[in-house]
C-alpha cells in the first residue's frame, strides 16, 4: 500500500464524504423545522461568511491576492456550476423522485468526472483504478437502492412527467457536480490554494443564489428562519462548518492531489457514512443489505488505496 503522504488526496476525499454525511444530517433536521429551501439558501450565505473570516484570520487578508483573472473566472464558474446550479438541481430531484433514486443517479458523478478529466485535463486511470471505482460504486449503489428507501419517495414524484423531470434534474445535478470539480481543478492548477479556491467558489455560488432570490422576491422568506427558529439556525451554522467549509475544502485538496475520477469516487461514500449516523440520530436500522454493500464499497476503496 502507498504511504500516507502519497495518499493525501484520497484521504481528503474520504474526509469529504464524512463531513458531507454530517452536514446533510444537520441540514435535514433543520429543513424539517424551517423548510428545505430556506436552509439550502442559508447554508451558502453562512458558509461564505465563515470562509471570509477564516481566510482573514489565517492569511491576514480578506481577498485572495496574486491570483490571475483566469483563476478567478475558473473558480467562480466552478462555484456557480457545482455549488449553486448542481446542488439546486439535486434538491429538485429529491422532491420529484425521492433521495434514493436521486442518489443512485448521482453515483454517476465519478464516471462523468473521469470522462471529463480525460477530455479536458488529459487524466488517465489504470485498469486497476477503474476496477476499484466500479467496485466502490456498485457497493454504494446497492446501499442507496434498497427497496425501503425507494418506497420513501415523495408522492409529488408519482406522475409520469414529474418522474421524467426528476430524472433529468438528477442527471443535470450529477453533470454539474462533475463539471464543477473539473473547473475547480483548472483553477487550482493556476496557483490558487484549496483555501482560496473555496473562498472564491462559495462567494460566487452565494452571489448567484441570492441574486436569483432577490429578483424573485423570496429573500425575505429565507431570512425569516433566523428570527423564528433558533435551533434550525444553529443547525444550519454547524452544517455550514461541516459541509461547505470543511467538506468542500477537503474536496478541493482531493482533486488537487488525486485524479478527479478517483477523488469523486471516494467522495461518493457519503451514503455509507450516513448509516451509522442515521442509527445514532434516528435509530434507523442497519440492514444486512447495507452491510454487504458497505463491505463491497470498502473492497473498492482498498483497491484505490493500494
Amino acid at each position: 500500500m502507498a504511504n500516507l503522504h502519497n495518499l493525501t488526496g484520497e484521504l481528503a476525499a474520504i474526509g469529504t464524504a464524512v463531513f458531507f454525511a454530517i452536514s446533510s444530517t444537520l441540514f435535514a433536521i433543520a429543513g424539517r423545522r424551517a423548510g428545505a429551501s430556506a436552509v439550502n439558501r442559508s447554508r451558502l450565505l453562512v458558509a461564505a461568511l465563515i470562509a471570509v473570516v477564516i481566510y482573514w484570520v489565517t492569511r491576514g487578508e480578506l481577498v485572495p491576492a496574486g491570483l490571475s483573472t483566469s483563476a478567478w473566472l475558473w473558480l467562480g464558474a466552478s462555484g456557480i456550476i457545482g455549488l449553486a446550479l448542481g446542488d439546486d438541481l439535486l434538491f429538485r430531484a429529491y422532491v420529484l423522485i425521492g433521495p434514493a433514486l436521486s442518489m443512485l443517479i448521482f453515483a454517476l458523478v465519478p464516471a462523468i468526472a473521469t470522462g471529463l478529466g480525460w477530455v479536458f485535463l488529459g487524466e488517465t486511470l489504470s485498469v486497476l483504478e477503474i476496477s476499484g471505482i466500479a467496485v466502490t460504486l456498485c457497493g454504494v449503489a446497492w446501499v442507496v437502492s434498497a427497496p425501503k428507501q425507494q418506497r420513501a419517495a415523495p408522492s409529488s414524484g408519482h406522475d409520469h412527467q414529474g418522474h421524467r423531470w426528476g430524472l433529468v434534474f438528477a442527471l443535470g445535478g450529477a453533470f454539474g457536480q462533475a463539471l464543477g470539480l473539473i473547473t475547480a481543478k483548472v483553477g487550482l492548477s493556476q496557483g490558487a490554494s484549496p483555501q482560496a479556491a473555496n473562498w472564491i467558489r462559495l462567494l460566487a455560488a452565494t452571489a448567484a443564489v441570492w441574486l436569483v432570490m432577490a429578483l424573485s422576491g423570496r429573500a425575505r422568506q429565507t431570512l425569516q428562519m433566523w428570527t423564528h427558529d433558533r435551533k434550525a439556525s444553529a443547525l444550519t451554522v454547524f452544517g455550514a462548518f461541516a459541509g461547505p467549509i470543511a467538506g468542500v475544502w477537503l474536496s478541493l485538496v482531493a482533486i488537487e492531489r488525486a485524479p478527479v475520477g478517483v477523488a469523486s469516487t471516494l467522495m461518493s461514500l457519503t451514503p455509507l457514512f450516513l448509516l451509522p449516523i442515521g442509527r445514532l440520530v434516528s435509530q434507523e436500522p442497519i440492514t444486512l443489505r447495507a452491510v454487504a454493500g458497505t463491505l463491497l464499497a470498502i473492497a473498492g476503496v482498498a483497491i484505490l488505496l493500494r
